[in-house]
């Protein structure tokens, strides 16, 4: 997350003292853009001041106790602006773990919606901020709202201001709402960008449901089925080993498996394990990740659904954000980045784009060379662009990508359940057999 620094300089002409804020990731982040700003505007950085978080008590002048926290960039200086306020008795010491994680999905979209809303009831911006930035939970993000309301109220451009916080919202997300902040419409522009969160966290759940459970399910299964193998099956059996008594042909297999796991279970679950590892590893480089999207596409069942539910997304945000006017390549773009599937991006960005730049092609013309879009989304788009309303079109593609997926992927849902409930039969079925074998286990007639 983005911090907030405070720096003091020394002009080279004149000595004159020059001060200012900036935000950055880290301290010496903060030190190379001060430096490349220093440079460029000929003054030399002599302080550097982290803001923190800081933890006060005292007593209000009508003797009540209060205590809370304020970010400040020294403890001196919060002690003297708690002094102006006649507070006694004041206290100030460091918060030891301020630690700044994003804030959760639902609570961006929830901040996004609130805000359609108010804008809808005609209210100012500046007071909508300063409602949820009391409202809001969490700390980041109240943070953020903090920073916005005061960038904003000292005339900064919004769309600086809205990109500054992408570590936060996403940078589709940071560009939209800085785009509504110039913007005759900034409820339909909110509204759009919460639709389209709620989409994409709708598209991650979907998937999550469809491959992840399933695969968790089956690890599960097959963790039973070696515990009750290995240790389990052994109580049962090793009985009639001591007395040397016949067993049947499935118990006497079984068991030299149960004595093969238990003599080599250490490299078997390494063996087990370590690819599992590498694989999820491997998919978070962009290498791995982007052989992932692309392969993923083509999965039986949830490959051609994952593919609809990009295509829907990218025409989401296309038909949000595009003006008609140019060749709106930005649009593009960010349309690309935010349909949430690399190899599709990487695709439009190293095919389309270049088409449109260098080759003079048109927009439909480009987008179908990439090969990442089905002929129903092209036809669709192309017939919008006879009539000079590619904007609407893309609209009624994603509206019609959001329908059809949500159908399918509720049958396919059903479909996955059905086979995993078959091989948790086959599982059953199995341990059961094999269980009930030993009744007919015949012990020798003694003297025989």
């Amino acid at each position: 997350m983005l911090q907030e620094f405070r720096y003091t300089g020394v002009k080279l002409n004149n000595n004159v003292k020059v001060r200012g804020t900036i935000a950055a990731k880290n301290t010496k982040l903060a030190k190379d853009r001060l430096d490349e700003l220093g440079q460029r505007n000929g003054f030399n950085v002599v302080k550097i001041e982290k803001k923190r978080m800081f933890l006060y008590r005292g007593v209000s002048p009508t003797g009540n106790k209060i205590k809370g926290e304020q970010e400040a960039y020294s403890k001196e200086e919060l002690y003297k602006v708690l002094e102006g306020l006649n507070i006694r008795n004041i206290k100030v010491e460091p918060m030891l773990l301020d630690f700044r994680f994003k804030p959760p999905f639902a609570d961006i979209v929830m901040f996004i919606s609130l805000s359609s809303d108010m804008l809808k009831e005609n209210m100012r911006f500046d007071e909508i901020l300063k409602i949820l930035g009391m409202d809001v939970q969490n700390k980041t993000l109240k943070r953020t709202i903090k920073y916005i309301a005061r960038d904003l109220k000292q005339g900064q451009d919004g769309a600086s201001v809205f990109m500054r916080y992408s570590d936060v919202f996403g940078k589709f997300t940071s560009y939209m709402l800085g785009l509504a902040s110039k913007s005759g419409n900034m409820a339909q522009i909110y509204d759009n960008t919460a639709i389209y969160l709620n989409r994409q966290q709708e598209f991650k759940k979907n998937v999550r449901q469809a491959l992840v459970m399933p695969i968790v399910t089956i690890v599960a299964i097959i963790i039973a089925i070696g515990y009750y193998i290995m240790v389990l099956f052994p109580e049962i059996t090793e009985m009639f080993i001591k007395f040397n008594i016949e067993l049947p042909p499935m118990t006497a297999a079984t068991i030299k498996v149960s004595y093969f796991l238990q003599d080599n279970w250490w490299w078997l679950l390494l063996l087990f394990f370590a690819p599992i590892i590498y694989v999820v590893y491997w998919f978070n480089t962009p290498t791995g990740k982007l052989f992932k999207d692309k392969y993923i596409l083509k999965l039986p069942l949830i490959g051609s659904l994952i593919h609809r539910m990009s295509i829907e997304i990218f025409f989401r945000v296309f038909s949000t954000i595009y003006t008609g006017s140019g060749n709106n390549m930005e649009v593009i773009q960010l349309s690309a980045e935010a349909c949430g599937n690399t190899y599709m991006e990487k695709k439009i960005k190293e095919i389309s784009i270049p088409r449109m730049l260098k080759d003079g092609a048109g927009l439909i013309d480009a987008l179908s060379q990439s090969g990442v879009f089905t002929e129903t989304a092209i036809s669709r788009l192309n017939a919008g662009a006879a009539t000079g309303s590619v904007k609407k079109s893309a609209e009624q593609i994603a509206t019609y990508y959001e329908k059809e997926t949500g159908y399918k992927f509720k049958a396919i849902i059903s479909t996955i359940d059905i086979m995993t409930s078959l091989v948790i039969m086959v599982a059953m079925t199995f341990l059961i057999v094999i269980s009930s074998e030993s009744a007919f286990i015949k012990p020798p007639t003694p003297g025989m």
